[in-house]
This record gives C-alpha cells, structure tokens and sequence, in this order.
C-alpha cells in the first residue's frame, strides 16, 4: 500500500493533468466508502476490549487527543508555519487514528485488539473532540466553524461505520464474502482521495514541500515515539506498547484532508499536510512494522483476536 500511494502521490504531484479528473467534491464520498468498510470488519465483539480493560482503551485515546494536537501545534509554531498549513497540521493532529494503524499493528506482532478498540473508540469520539480541539488550536489563526465540522464528521466517519457495522451484523454471510476485497476497496479510495488533493493544489505544494514534508515526518514519528515512551512508562508488554505507538502516531489523515476542504475552503493549501501525512505514514508504517515485530512476540490470547480481526 505504501507503495501504491507514493506512486499516485509522485504522478499526481509532478503530471497533475493525470489527476486533475478526479474532482475534489469526491473526497467525501471516498472517504465514507473507507469509513463503511472499516465498519463493515467491526464486529460487536470488538468493544469488549473497551469494557474488558478500559484503562488501556482510555489510555490509548486520551493520549491520542493529547499529544498529536499538541505536537502539531508545537511543529507547526516551531517552523513559522504559515495560517493556511499551520491549519492543515493542526488538523490532522486533532484526528482520531487511522484504520491503517490496525493492519500495522497486525504486521508489527502488536494487540491487534487493543488497536482496534482504540481506533473505534477515538473514531466515535471524533465528532465532539476533533472540533472542539481544532478550535482551541486555531481561534486566533483561522475562522473555525465547529458546527460544520461537527456534521462533517458525523456524515462521512460516523454514518458510514455504523451502517457497515449494521449490514455486517444482519447481512454477515453475505460480508464475509466481500469483504476480503474490501481492503483493496479502501486502498483504490485512499489512492484517489490523495491524487485529487496533490494534484489540485501541486503549485502549492512544491513551493512549500520542504517545510511541509519535515514537519508531516516529524509529526508521526513524535507520535509514535510518545507512544513508546508511554508504553514503557506505564510497564506495558512489548505488544501493547508497539499497539499504542502505531496508533498514536498514524492519524485519519484522509478526515483531515476532507474537514480542511470542507471547513477551510478559502484556505485550500490547508489540505496539504494531511494528503502527505496520507502518503508518509503508510511508508514509516511499513518500516516501523518491520522493525517492532523483532521485539517480543504476541502472547496467544492476542494471536486468537488478531485471527477474529
């Protein structure tokens, strides 16, 4: 996948024209067919995590609305980032975590549960904080209109999930049939979503790439390592760390993109980051995965939830 969108991400970037088709008015609608099949790989079952060991669930979701706004905005400050991206940043730090954050937990031997039930968890809680955060952030940078983005993200986050949460629970002999495409559903959405943001504002983004991309790539890897660091701390196991370290630091970056279209669309370099964030995490996903799965193993009990994942 990382693969797949650096190559989209490249074309669209440098041979725009190739991307220029796909209309930004999209972006919502790929999203909610992103969001619909994560809903559609929700079981209820997968809430138990939330009741079964809510201090881990709380954990992972207080730190998630807690450190990435606050390294977005120490990033973006830090780096005299203008209004437009410091918008951008600040948004994809005020996200819940992205659905890639499971595959990856998966990969780096983590508690795939654990993840889940913190993506879901932080998802849900998305209408009410990111809003409330984006404002506390940017009030005195940019108009923020939260009502809009409350409706935003209930209309393309949580709608979706909890449709595909209800056709897998009546309709689940038919899911089981789809929904092995479904990743590569997600992925072709994902692909577009970031070619019809690069390639409608690549001016834009070669002129301030630079600062851009350094802050992107600071940003998830501060993440990711506050996660770690939170981990040993608390004398997590290696697999719950690496799960609170993945989720953390992979952010909705494709909500963020969608909410700077939406909410700021007198400011469209604001979609930036969140588009490059879209790329890079999957990349440094990728690594990190290879890199964490070296370190310690999944005890059993987590092998058998990642099998039901």
């Amino acid at each position: 996948m990382a693969l797949v969108v650096l190559v989209v991400a490249a074309l669209a970037l440098f041979a725009p024209s190739t991307a220029l088709w796909i209309a930004t008015g999209w972006i919502n609608y790929l999203l909610m067919v992103v969001m619909f099949g994560m809903g559609l790989a929700l079981k209820l079952d997968d809430f138990k995590a939330v009741f079964t060991r809510p201090f881990e669930v709380v954990l992972g979701c207080v730190a998630q609305f807690v450190v990435m706004p606050g390294l977005a905005y120490a990033l973006g400050k830090a780096f005299s980032l203008p209004p437009e991206l410091l918008a951008g940043v600040a948004l994809v730090g005020a996200c819940p975590g992205g659905t890639a954050s499971n595959v990856v937990t998966y990969l780096a031997k983590g508690d795939v549960a654990l993840s889940v039930a913190m993506t879901s968890v932080s998802t849900l809680l998305a209408p009410f904080l990111t809003p409330a955060i984006a404002y506390l952030l940017l009030r005195t940078t940019i108009n923020v209109n939260v009502s809009e983005m409350f409706l935003t993200i209930a209309e393309v986050v949580v709608v979706p999930i909890a449709l595909g949460i209800v056709v897998n629970k009546i309709w689940g002999r038919l899911t089981a049939k789809i929904i092995n495409i479904m990743p590569y559903v997600s992925i072709a959405a994902i692909c577009l979503i970031v070619a019809a943001v690069v390639s409608h504002n690549s001016e834009k983004i070669l002129a301030t790439g630079k600062i851009v991309f350094v802050v992107v790539v600071l940003h998830n890897l501060l993440g990711c390592l506050a996660g770690l660091v939170l981990g040993f701390l608390l004398r997590l196991s290696p697999s719950k760390s690496k799960a609170l370290s993945i989720e953390i630091g992979m952010q909705n970056s494709g909500l963020a993109t969608v909410l700077a279209h939406q909410v700021f669309a007198t400011a469209p370099l604001a979609a930036a980051p969140g588009a490059i964030f879209s790329v890079w995490h999957n990349i440094s996903g990728a690594i990190l995965a290879e890199f964490y799965k070296r370190w310690g193993n999944g005890k059993p009990e987590e092998t058998s939830e990642t099998s039901k994942t």
